[in-house]
């Protein structure tokens, strides 16, 4: 996902939420984005404390009639406008009050009060070799306080937008490393002093043991504070004994509802308009499929926001609850206590759901129950681990069979995988050799004539070039997919000769039936610009 974009969108959200506020309040709107950067500032109105408190500030002073220009927000109590009102009046002055946006009003903030100096260094991230950057990270963290030392690693990967950390083991010293953009990093090593200090905060927070031997998950949450916006990340810890000592890794979401959107998620319009269809429709299955880190629970978290109005109930079965969405009621499943999937599922259809999502299929009778709510009246949503759709439905007639009605309640199955997108201020074109060229003609050879593609015969490539701030030419990730559409065709196909329905023949029953492959889509991805044949390679 594109940051800008999503920022963008947030903030767009945000304001026009308070534009509809101003019309209920009788209150002017007043939109900050068009001066919250340049307005000069009045200092000597209001202290710091009290704009925070009455989340108000001071906009402009007019001479000529003597009047004041105050932004307030929906948080801004009708009392203290009132009080300032008869204030200014019996000092023959006039007070005039705007609505602003919570946005608005923190950018405003940013600059009467600018945030304090940060104690300690930001981490970055060592390129190959780069022991200096290695050995001052290292030092930094031996450096933070013992009370701070764990929330400094999450905040600072949370930074980094990194999606994993990994604290482990090793003979004479302790590796931390850190995902970024799908990638591992190595960002510090640390002394066993300050590893035993990470994990007694974690055993207290997460509720694991550090004398056990057996393998543990855990669940905690932290509030991550960054620019006078503060936001809740959880994190999912898992924990293996291994010959050294106890390694872990920390999964982190950062919920944020504004990012559960269709349309940030760089899907192509068709590929929109397949999704769009399917869940119209009040019945049916919608399957996810992808390794472990693909995104998949991102897209289907998406599907669910678009779904998500009042006239529908929509309850979800995980393991565990990765975010919290308002609206959806989200049952947790603990599988390590016997809880399965399968009862949970005839549970929560006698609660009338029209929409269920079911976090993982994971055995005969989770597929069956899925299936079966599926066709009587139910839309379904789940994941299943697969490495493309063809594969997805072979595994599935492995598990269940070649029954009919698994034909016809699946709708849409997506695989999806995450790349590494070029940073488009440093990335670099050239012309790809011609071994390549001929690769890429092949992988596109079948390609659906109503997919855009560039000239075979000219088309260019792009590289990553490192920059200071981005060392590795890479910034963010987006989802390359595969879509199959159940038509009736592939029905039909489906239900034929047993021998003949493999995952080779479906594929390319679903190719003749229009279907973009994983491989396609990542090659069609790299000819955009958007990354490289390198990281389509690495990740398809």
């Amino acid at each position: 996902m594109d940051e800008d974009k999503i920022q963008a969108r947030r903030r767009e959200q945000d304001e026009e939420a308070t534009r509809r506020r101003a019309s209920i309040l009788g209150l002017q709107y007043l939109d900050g984005r068009e001066f919250e950067d340049t307005l000069p500032l009045l200092k000597n109105v209001l202290t710091i404390d009290e704009m925070y408190k009455g989340r108000l500030v001071p906009l402009a002073f007019n001479e000529e009639d003597q009047s004041y220009r105050f932004g307030v927000t929906s948080q801004t109590s009708e009392s203290l406008m009132k009080q300032m009102r008869d204030q200014y009046t019996e000092s023959g002055k006039r007070i005039f009050f705007f609505l602003i946006s919570g946005s608005a009003f923190r950018s405003i903030m940013l600059r009467f009060d600018p945030p304090k100096r940060v104690i300690y260094d930001n981490i970055e991230i060592a390129k190959d070799g780069d022991s200096d950057t290695l050995a001052q990270v290292t030092q930094t963290l031996a450096s933070v306080g013992t009370n701070d030392v764990f929330n400094y690693l999450v905040d600072q990967a949370d930074l980094l937008g990194a999606s994993d950390i990994h604290i482990e083991n090793q003979r004479e010293s302790i590796r931390i490393r850190m995902r970024v953009d799908g990638a591992l990093h190595t960002v510090a090593e640390l002394s066993r002093d300050r590893y035993r200090v990470i994990m007694a905060t974690l055993a207290s927070r997460a509720n694991i043991s550090t004398a056990s031997r057996e393998p543990q998950s855990g669940h905690m949450q932290q509030e991550i504070h960054r620019d006078g916006v503060s936001h809740v990340l959880n994190l999912r810890v898992e924990a293996v004994a291994t010959v050294y000592g106890l390694d872990i890794v920390l999964r982190l979401f950062n919920f944020d509802e504004s990012m559960l959107n269709l349309d940030l998620l760089n899907i192509s319009k068709k590929e929109r308009e397949q999704i769009d269809e399917v869940i119209s429709h009040p019945r049916g299955m919608l399957l996810m499929v992808g390794p472990t880190g693909s995104g998949k629970s991102t897209t289907l978290y998406s599907i669910l926001n678009a779904l998500n109005t009042p006239d529908r109930k929509i309850i979800t079965l995980e393991d565990p609850v990765e975010n919290t969405i308002p609206g959806i009621t989200q049952i947790p499943i603990d599988t390590t206590t016997g809880q399965r999937f399968a009862d949970g599922l005839r549970s929560v259809l006698r609660l009338d759901p029209d929409v269920v999502m079911v976090g993982e299929i994971r055995d005969n009778e989770t597929a069956k129950t899925a299936i079966q709510a599926s066709i009587t009246g139910h839309l379904v949503l789940s994941s299943f681990h697969a490495n493309s759709t063809a594969a997805a439905f072979s595994r599935m007639i492995d598990m269940i069979g070649q029954n009919p009605i698994f034909s016809s309640a699946v709708r849409l199955v997506i695989a999806q995988r995450l790349v590494r997108r070029l940073w488009d201020d440093s990335k670099e074109e050239y012309e790809p050799d011609e071994a390549t060229r001929k690769w890429v003609k092949e992988v596109l050879k079948d390609l659906p004539e109503d997919v855009d593609c560039p000239n075979l015969d000219t088309f260019k490539l792009w590289r990553a070039v490192p920059t200071d701030d981005v060392p590795f030419g890479y910034k963010g990730r987006i989802p390359v997919m595969e879509q199959l559409v159940v038509s009736e065709n592939i029905q039909k196909f489906l239900r034929g000769d047993i021998n003949d329905v493999h995952a080779g023949a479906i594929e390319e029953a679903a190719k003749k039936d229009g279907m973009v492959t994983l491989l396609q889509a990542g090659v069609l991805a790299a000819l955009r610009g958007e990354t490289t044949l390198d990281e389509v390679n690495r990740v398809i």
